[in-house]
């Protein structure tokens, strides 16, 4: 089978007639909305801001104070031979420059705190905003998505507050000073400089708007080479076992072709812009000595009088000249900030409602009315389920795959909201208590085992923060996991790397178990915890669950019927319906649904 990459077709065996190509989910902010955004952002720094726009003012006035000094190193000292100005210029050109270097140095630095604290307000601010989202968030936002949004997008508002900020600031003062000079020294040779200047500026809003367009196409490329790196390298053991180096090699040069073909478009209009701005200044500067060569001949200004002009608007171009490099850089600042800002509107789902309660310590039931629920509302995963759970009881749910448990699981830390019905605790509504007091007594211990590249005492201590040292202990020995956790390198001090991967299956679940026991609180949910275990692991795994069920209400998912066979009650949910419920025994001598399931795995 050969596996075709194009610019049409870069997922090959993907079906394209109901293929949507990553989006970058993000609406386009004007200009004006961005910076009112971003000023909002700035706002607690203005102290900072004014106290640096004050030294670029002292700093672009001593710059213009540079090129006038020309008039007097000239007429004075090169053409009238004065001693006296001779005497004392040197000692003001050495003020001049002294003080100059102070005011550099302290607008630079302001600058650069404001701009480093912006981005470290913002990235805090997203990455807060982000843990706030509900499940659902997480399945349209790629991984790799997000982490470019944080990374590269805020490292690029970064570049354009921390740098562009500070040139175009400074390059806005030091044009002002300098036409101001170029006006006193000869107004009418700076009217014909003036007619030079809408040809200049020209290029730099026709180039900006094209800048714009690139930035946000490269932000998107970059995340989405960002999503191929996460996939790839999370998904590494698949790859490996399907020998597919070559394939993926494949698709993520095809995805770097992508980014490298907007970089190359970006880099054309940046090398192109330079030049242009240089023959522009290039015929002013022949225009003005053309002219002002003419008025010295005739006698009507002095040499110190045209070199100190030239020089001033020379210097008076830098900035223009300045602003078509960092053009560029602005522009992907504001598209980056547009993906910011778009990502950050995102209200969250699920939230308090107002008024929102603390959820008491449980102490009766768990009741299901009636709920249904559908993604994206559409086909109904749960319809109009009926369910109590009381106090202390071992609910196991049992069903084929894509039959709604673990969906139905979800609802009640309201991972997931539900459409209609009502789940309640102790007759209180989940939707009118706090989310925070709602999860507060709800431990999960699913399949896919989450751990943290830390160290074991700190995987196990996130259940309680302020759990003690012999707490960790306590929980490390209920889960069976003492033994081999003192066995390890460091013993609790001991890094597992990220996800675990330095401890074994069964080890990474008892882990994970400790933790939830630490936690202790009184509702506990197992998703399919031993499903993924050999027969050894599990029952070392299965003992610890067994001390983490104990006094606890607990819903137990579970393919491996073997496992829930002592379970107080048992539901079988098939289409998102309660089909079947009763004990091991009375849904086996009743020949249904769960019998199926049990001949399928024993039989």
């Amino acid at each position: 089978m050969r596996i075709a990459f194009s610019a049409n077709n870069p997922w090959p065996f993907t079906n394209q007639a109901n293929f949507t190509k990553p989006s970058s989910q993000c609406t386009t902010m004007t200009n004006k909305e961005i910076l009112n955004r971003l000023y909002q952002v700035i706002l607690p720094y203005k102290g900072k801001l004014i106290i640096s726009m004050l030294t670029m003012v002292v700093f672009s006035a001593l710059t213009s104070a540079q090129a006038w000094i020309l008039k007097p190193v000239i007429d004075d000292i090169f053409v009238n031979k004065d001693s006296s100005v001779l005497a004392l210029l040197p000692f003001a050109i050495i003020l001049i420059f002294l003080f100059k270097a102070i005011a550099y140095y302290v607008y630079t630095f302001l600058l650069q705190f404001v701009g480093q604290s912006i981005i470290r307000d913002m990235r805090t601010r997203l990455f807060t905003h982000i843990n706030t989202q509900p499940l659902s968030f997480f399945h349209e936002y790629p991984t790799g998505n997000l982490i470019s949004r944080i990374i590269s997008d805020v490292s690029q508002i970064q570049n354009a507050v921390s740098n562009a900020l500070v040139s175009s600031l400074r390059d806005f003062f030091q044009m002002i000073f300098l036409l101001a000079l170029v006006f006193y020294l000869n107004w009418k040779l700076a009217m014909f400089a003036f007619i030079i200047l809408p040809i200049a500026i020209f290029p730099i809003v026709t180039l900006g708007r094209r800048f714009r367009k690139l930035s946000t196409r490269t932000q998107e490329e970059t995340a989405n080479v960002s999503d191929r790196l996460y996939e790839n390298i999370t998904g590494n053991r698949i790859v490996k076992a399907f020998c597919r180096e070559d394939y993926e090699d494949k698709r993520f040069g095809f995805q770097i072709d992508r980014l490298f073909s907007v970089t190359i478009k970006d880099a054309r209009l940046r090398s192109l812009q330079h030049p242009i701005m240089e023959f522009i200044g290039g015929l002013a500067i022949a225009l003005i000595i053309w002219l002002g060569g003419k008025e010295v001949i005739a006698g009507s200004a002095t040499p110190g009088t045209f070199f100190s002009f030239l020089g001033a608007l020379i210097a008076a171009y830098e900035p223009v000249k300045a602003l078509s490099k960092i053009n560029p850089i602005i522009q992907r600042g504001l598209a980056s900030a547009n993906r910011v800002f778009t990502l950050m509107d995102i209200e969250p789902k699920i939230t308090d409602k107002e008024g929102a309660i603390s959820l008491p310590p449980f102490t009766r039931d768990i009741v299901f009315q009636d709920i249904c629920f559908s993604y994206d509302n559409e086909d109904q995963v749960i319809h109009n389920l009926n369910l109590t759970v009381p106090r202390g009881e071992a609910l196991a749910i049992v069903g084929s795959s894509g039959g709604g448990k673990t969906t139905l699981t979800n609802l009640i830390p309201r991972f997931l909201d539900i459409d209609s019905g009502s789940i309640a605790i102790d007759g209180k509504d989940i939707r009118d208590v706090t989310l925070a007091s709602l999860r507060q007594q709800i431990a999960i211990v699913t399949q896919q085992t989450i751990l943290f590249n830390d160290t074991v005492y700190n995987n196990i201590v996130y259940g309680d923060l302020e759990a003690s040292a012999e707490d960790v202990r306590n929980a490390a020995s209920a889960a069976f996991a003492l033994d081999f956790v003192e066995k390890l390198p460091k013993g609790f001090d001991t890094i597992i790397g990220e996800g675990g991967a330095r401890l074994s299956g069964g080890e990474r679940q008892r882990i994970s178990i400790a933790r939830a026991i630490l936690k202790n609180a009184p509702i506990l949910i197992l998703d399919e915890a031993t499903s993924a275990l050999d027969t050894e692991s599990e029952r070392e795994v299965q003992k610890a669950l067994e001390n983490l069920m104990k006094n606890k209400t607990t819903f137990v998912i579970a393919h491996r019927l073997s496992t829930i066979v002592n379970c107080d009650r048992i539901i079988v949910v098939k289409g998102g319906r309660i089909v079947e419920e009763g004990t091991h025994e009375e849904l086996l001598a009743r020949k249904g649904e769960y019998e199926l399931l049990y001949n399928m795995q024993f039989k």
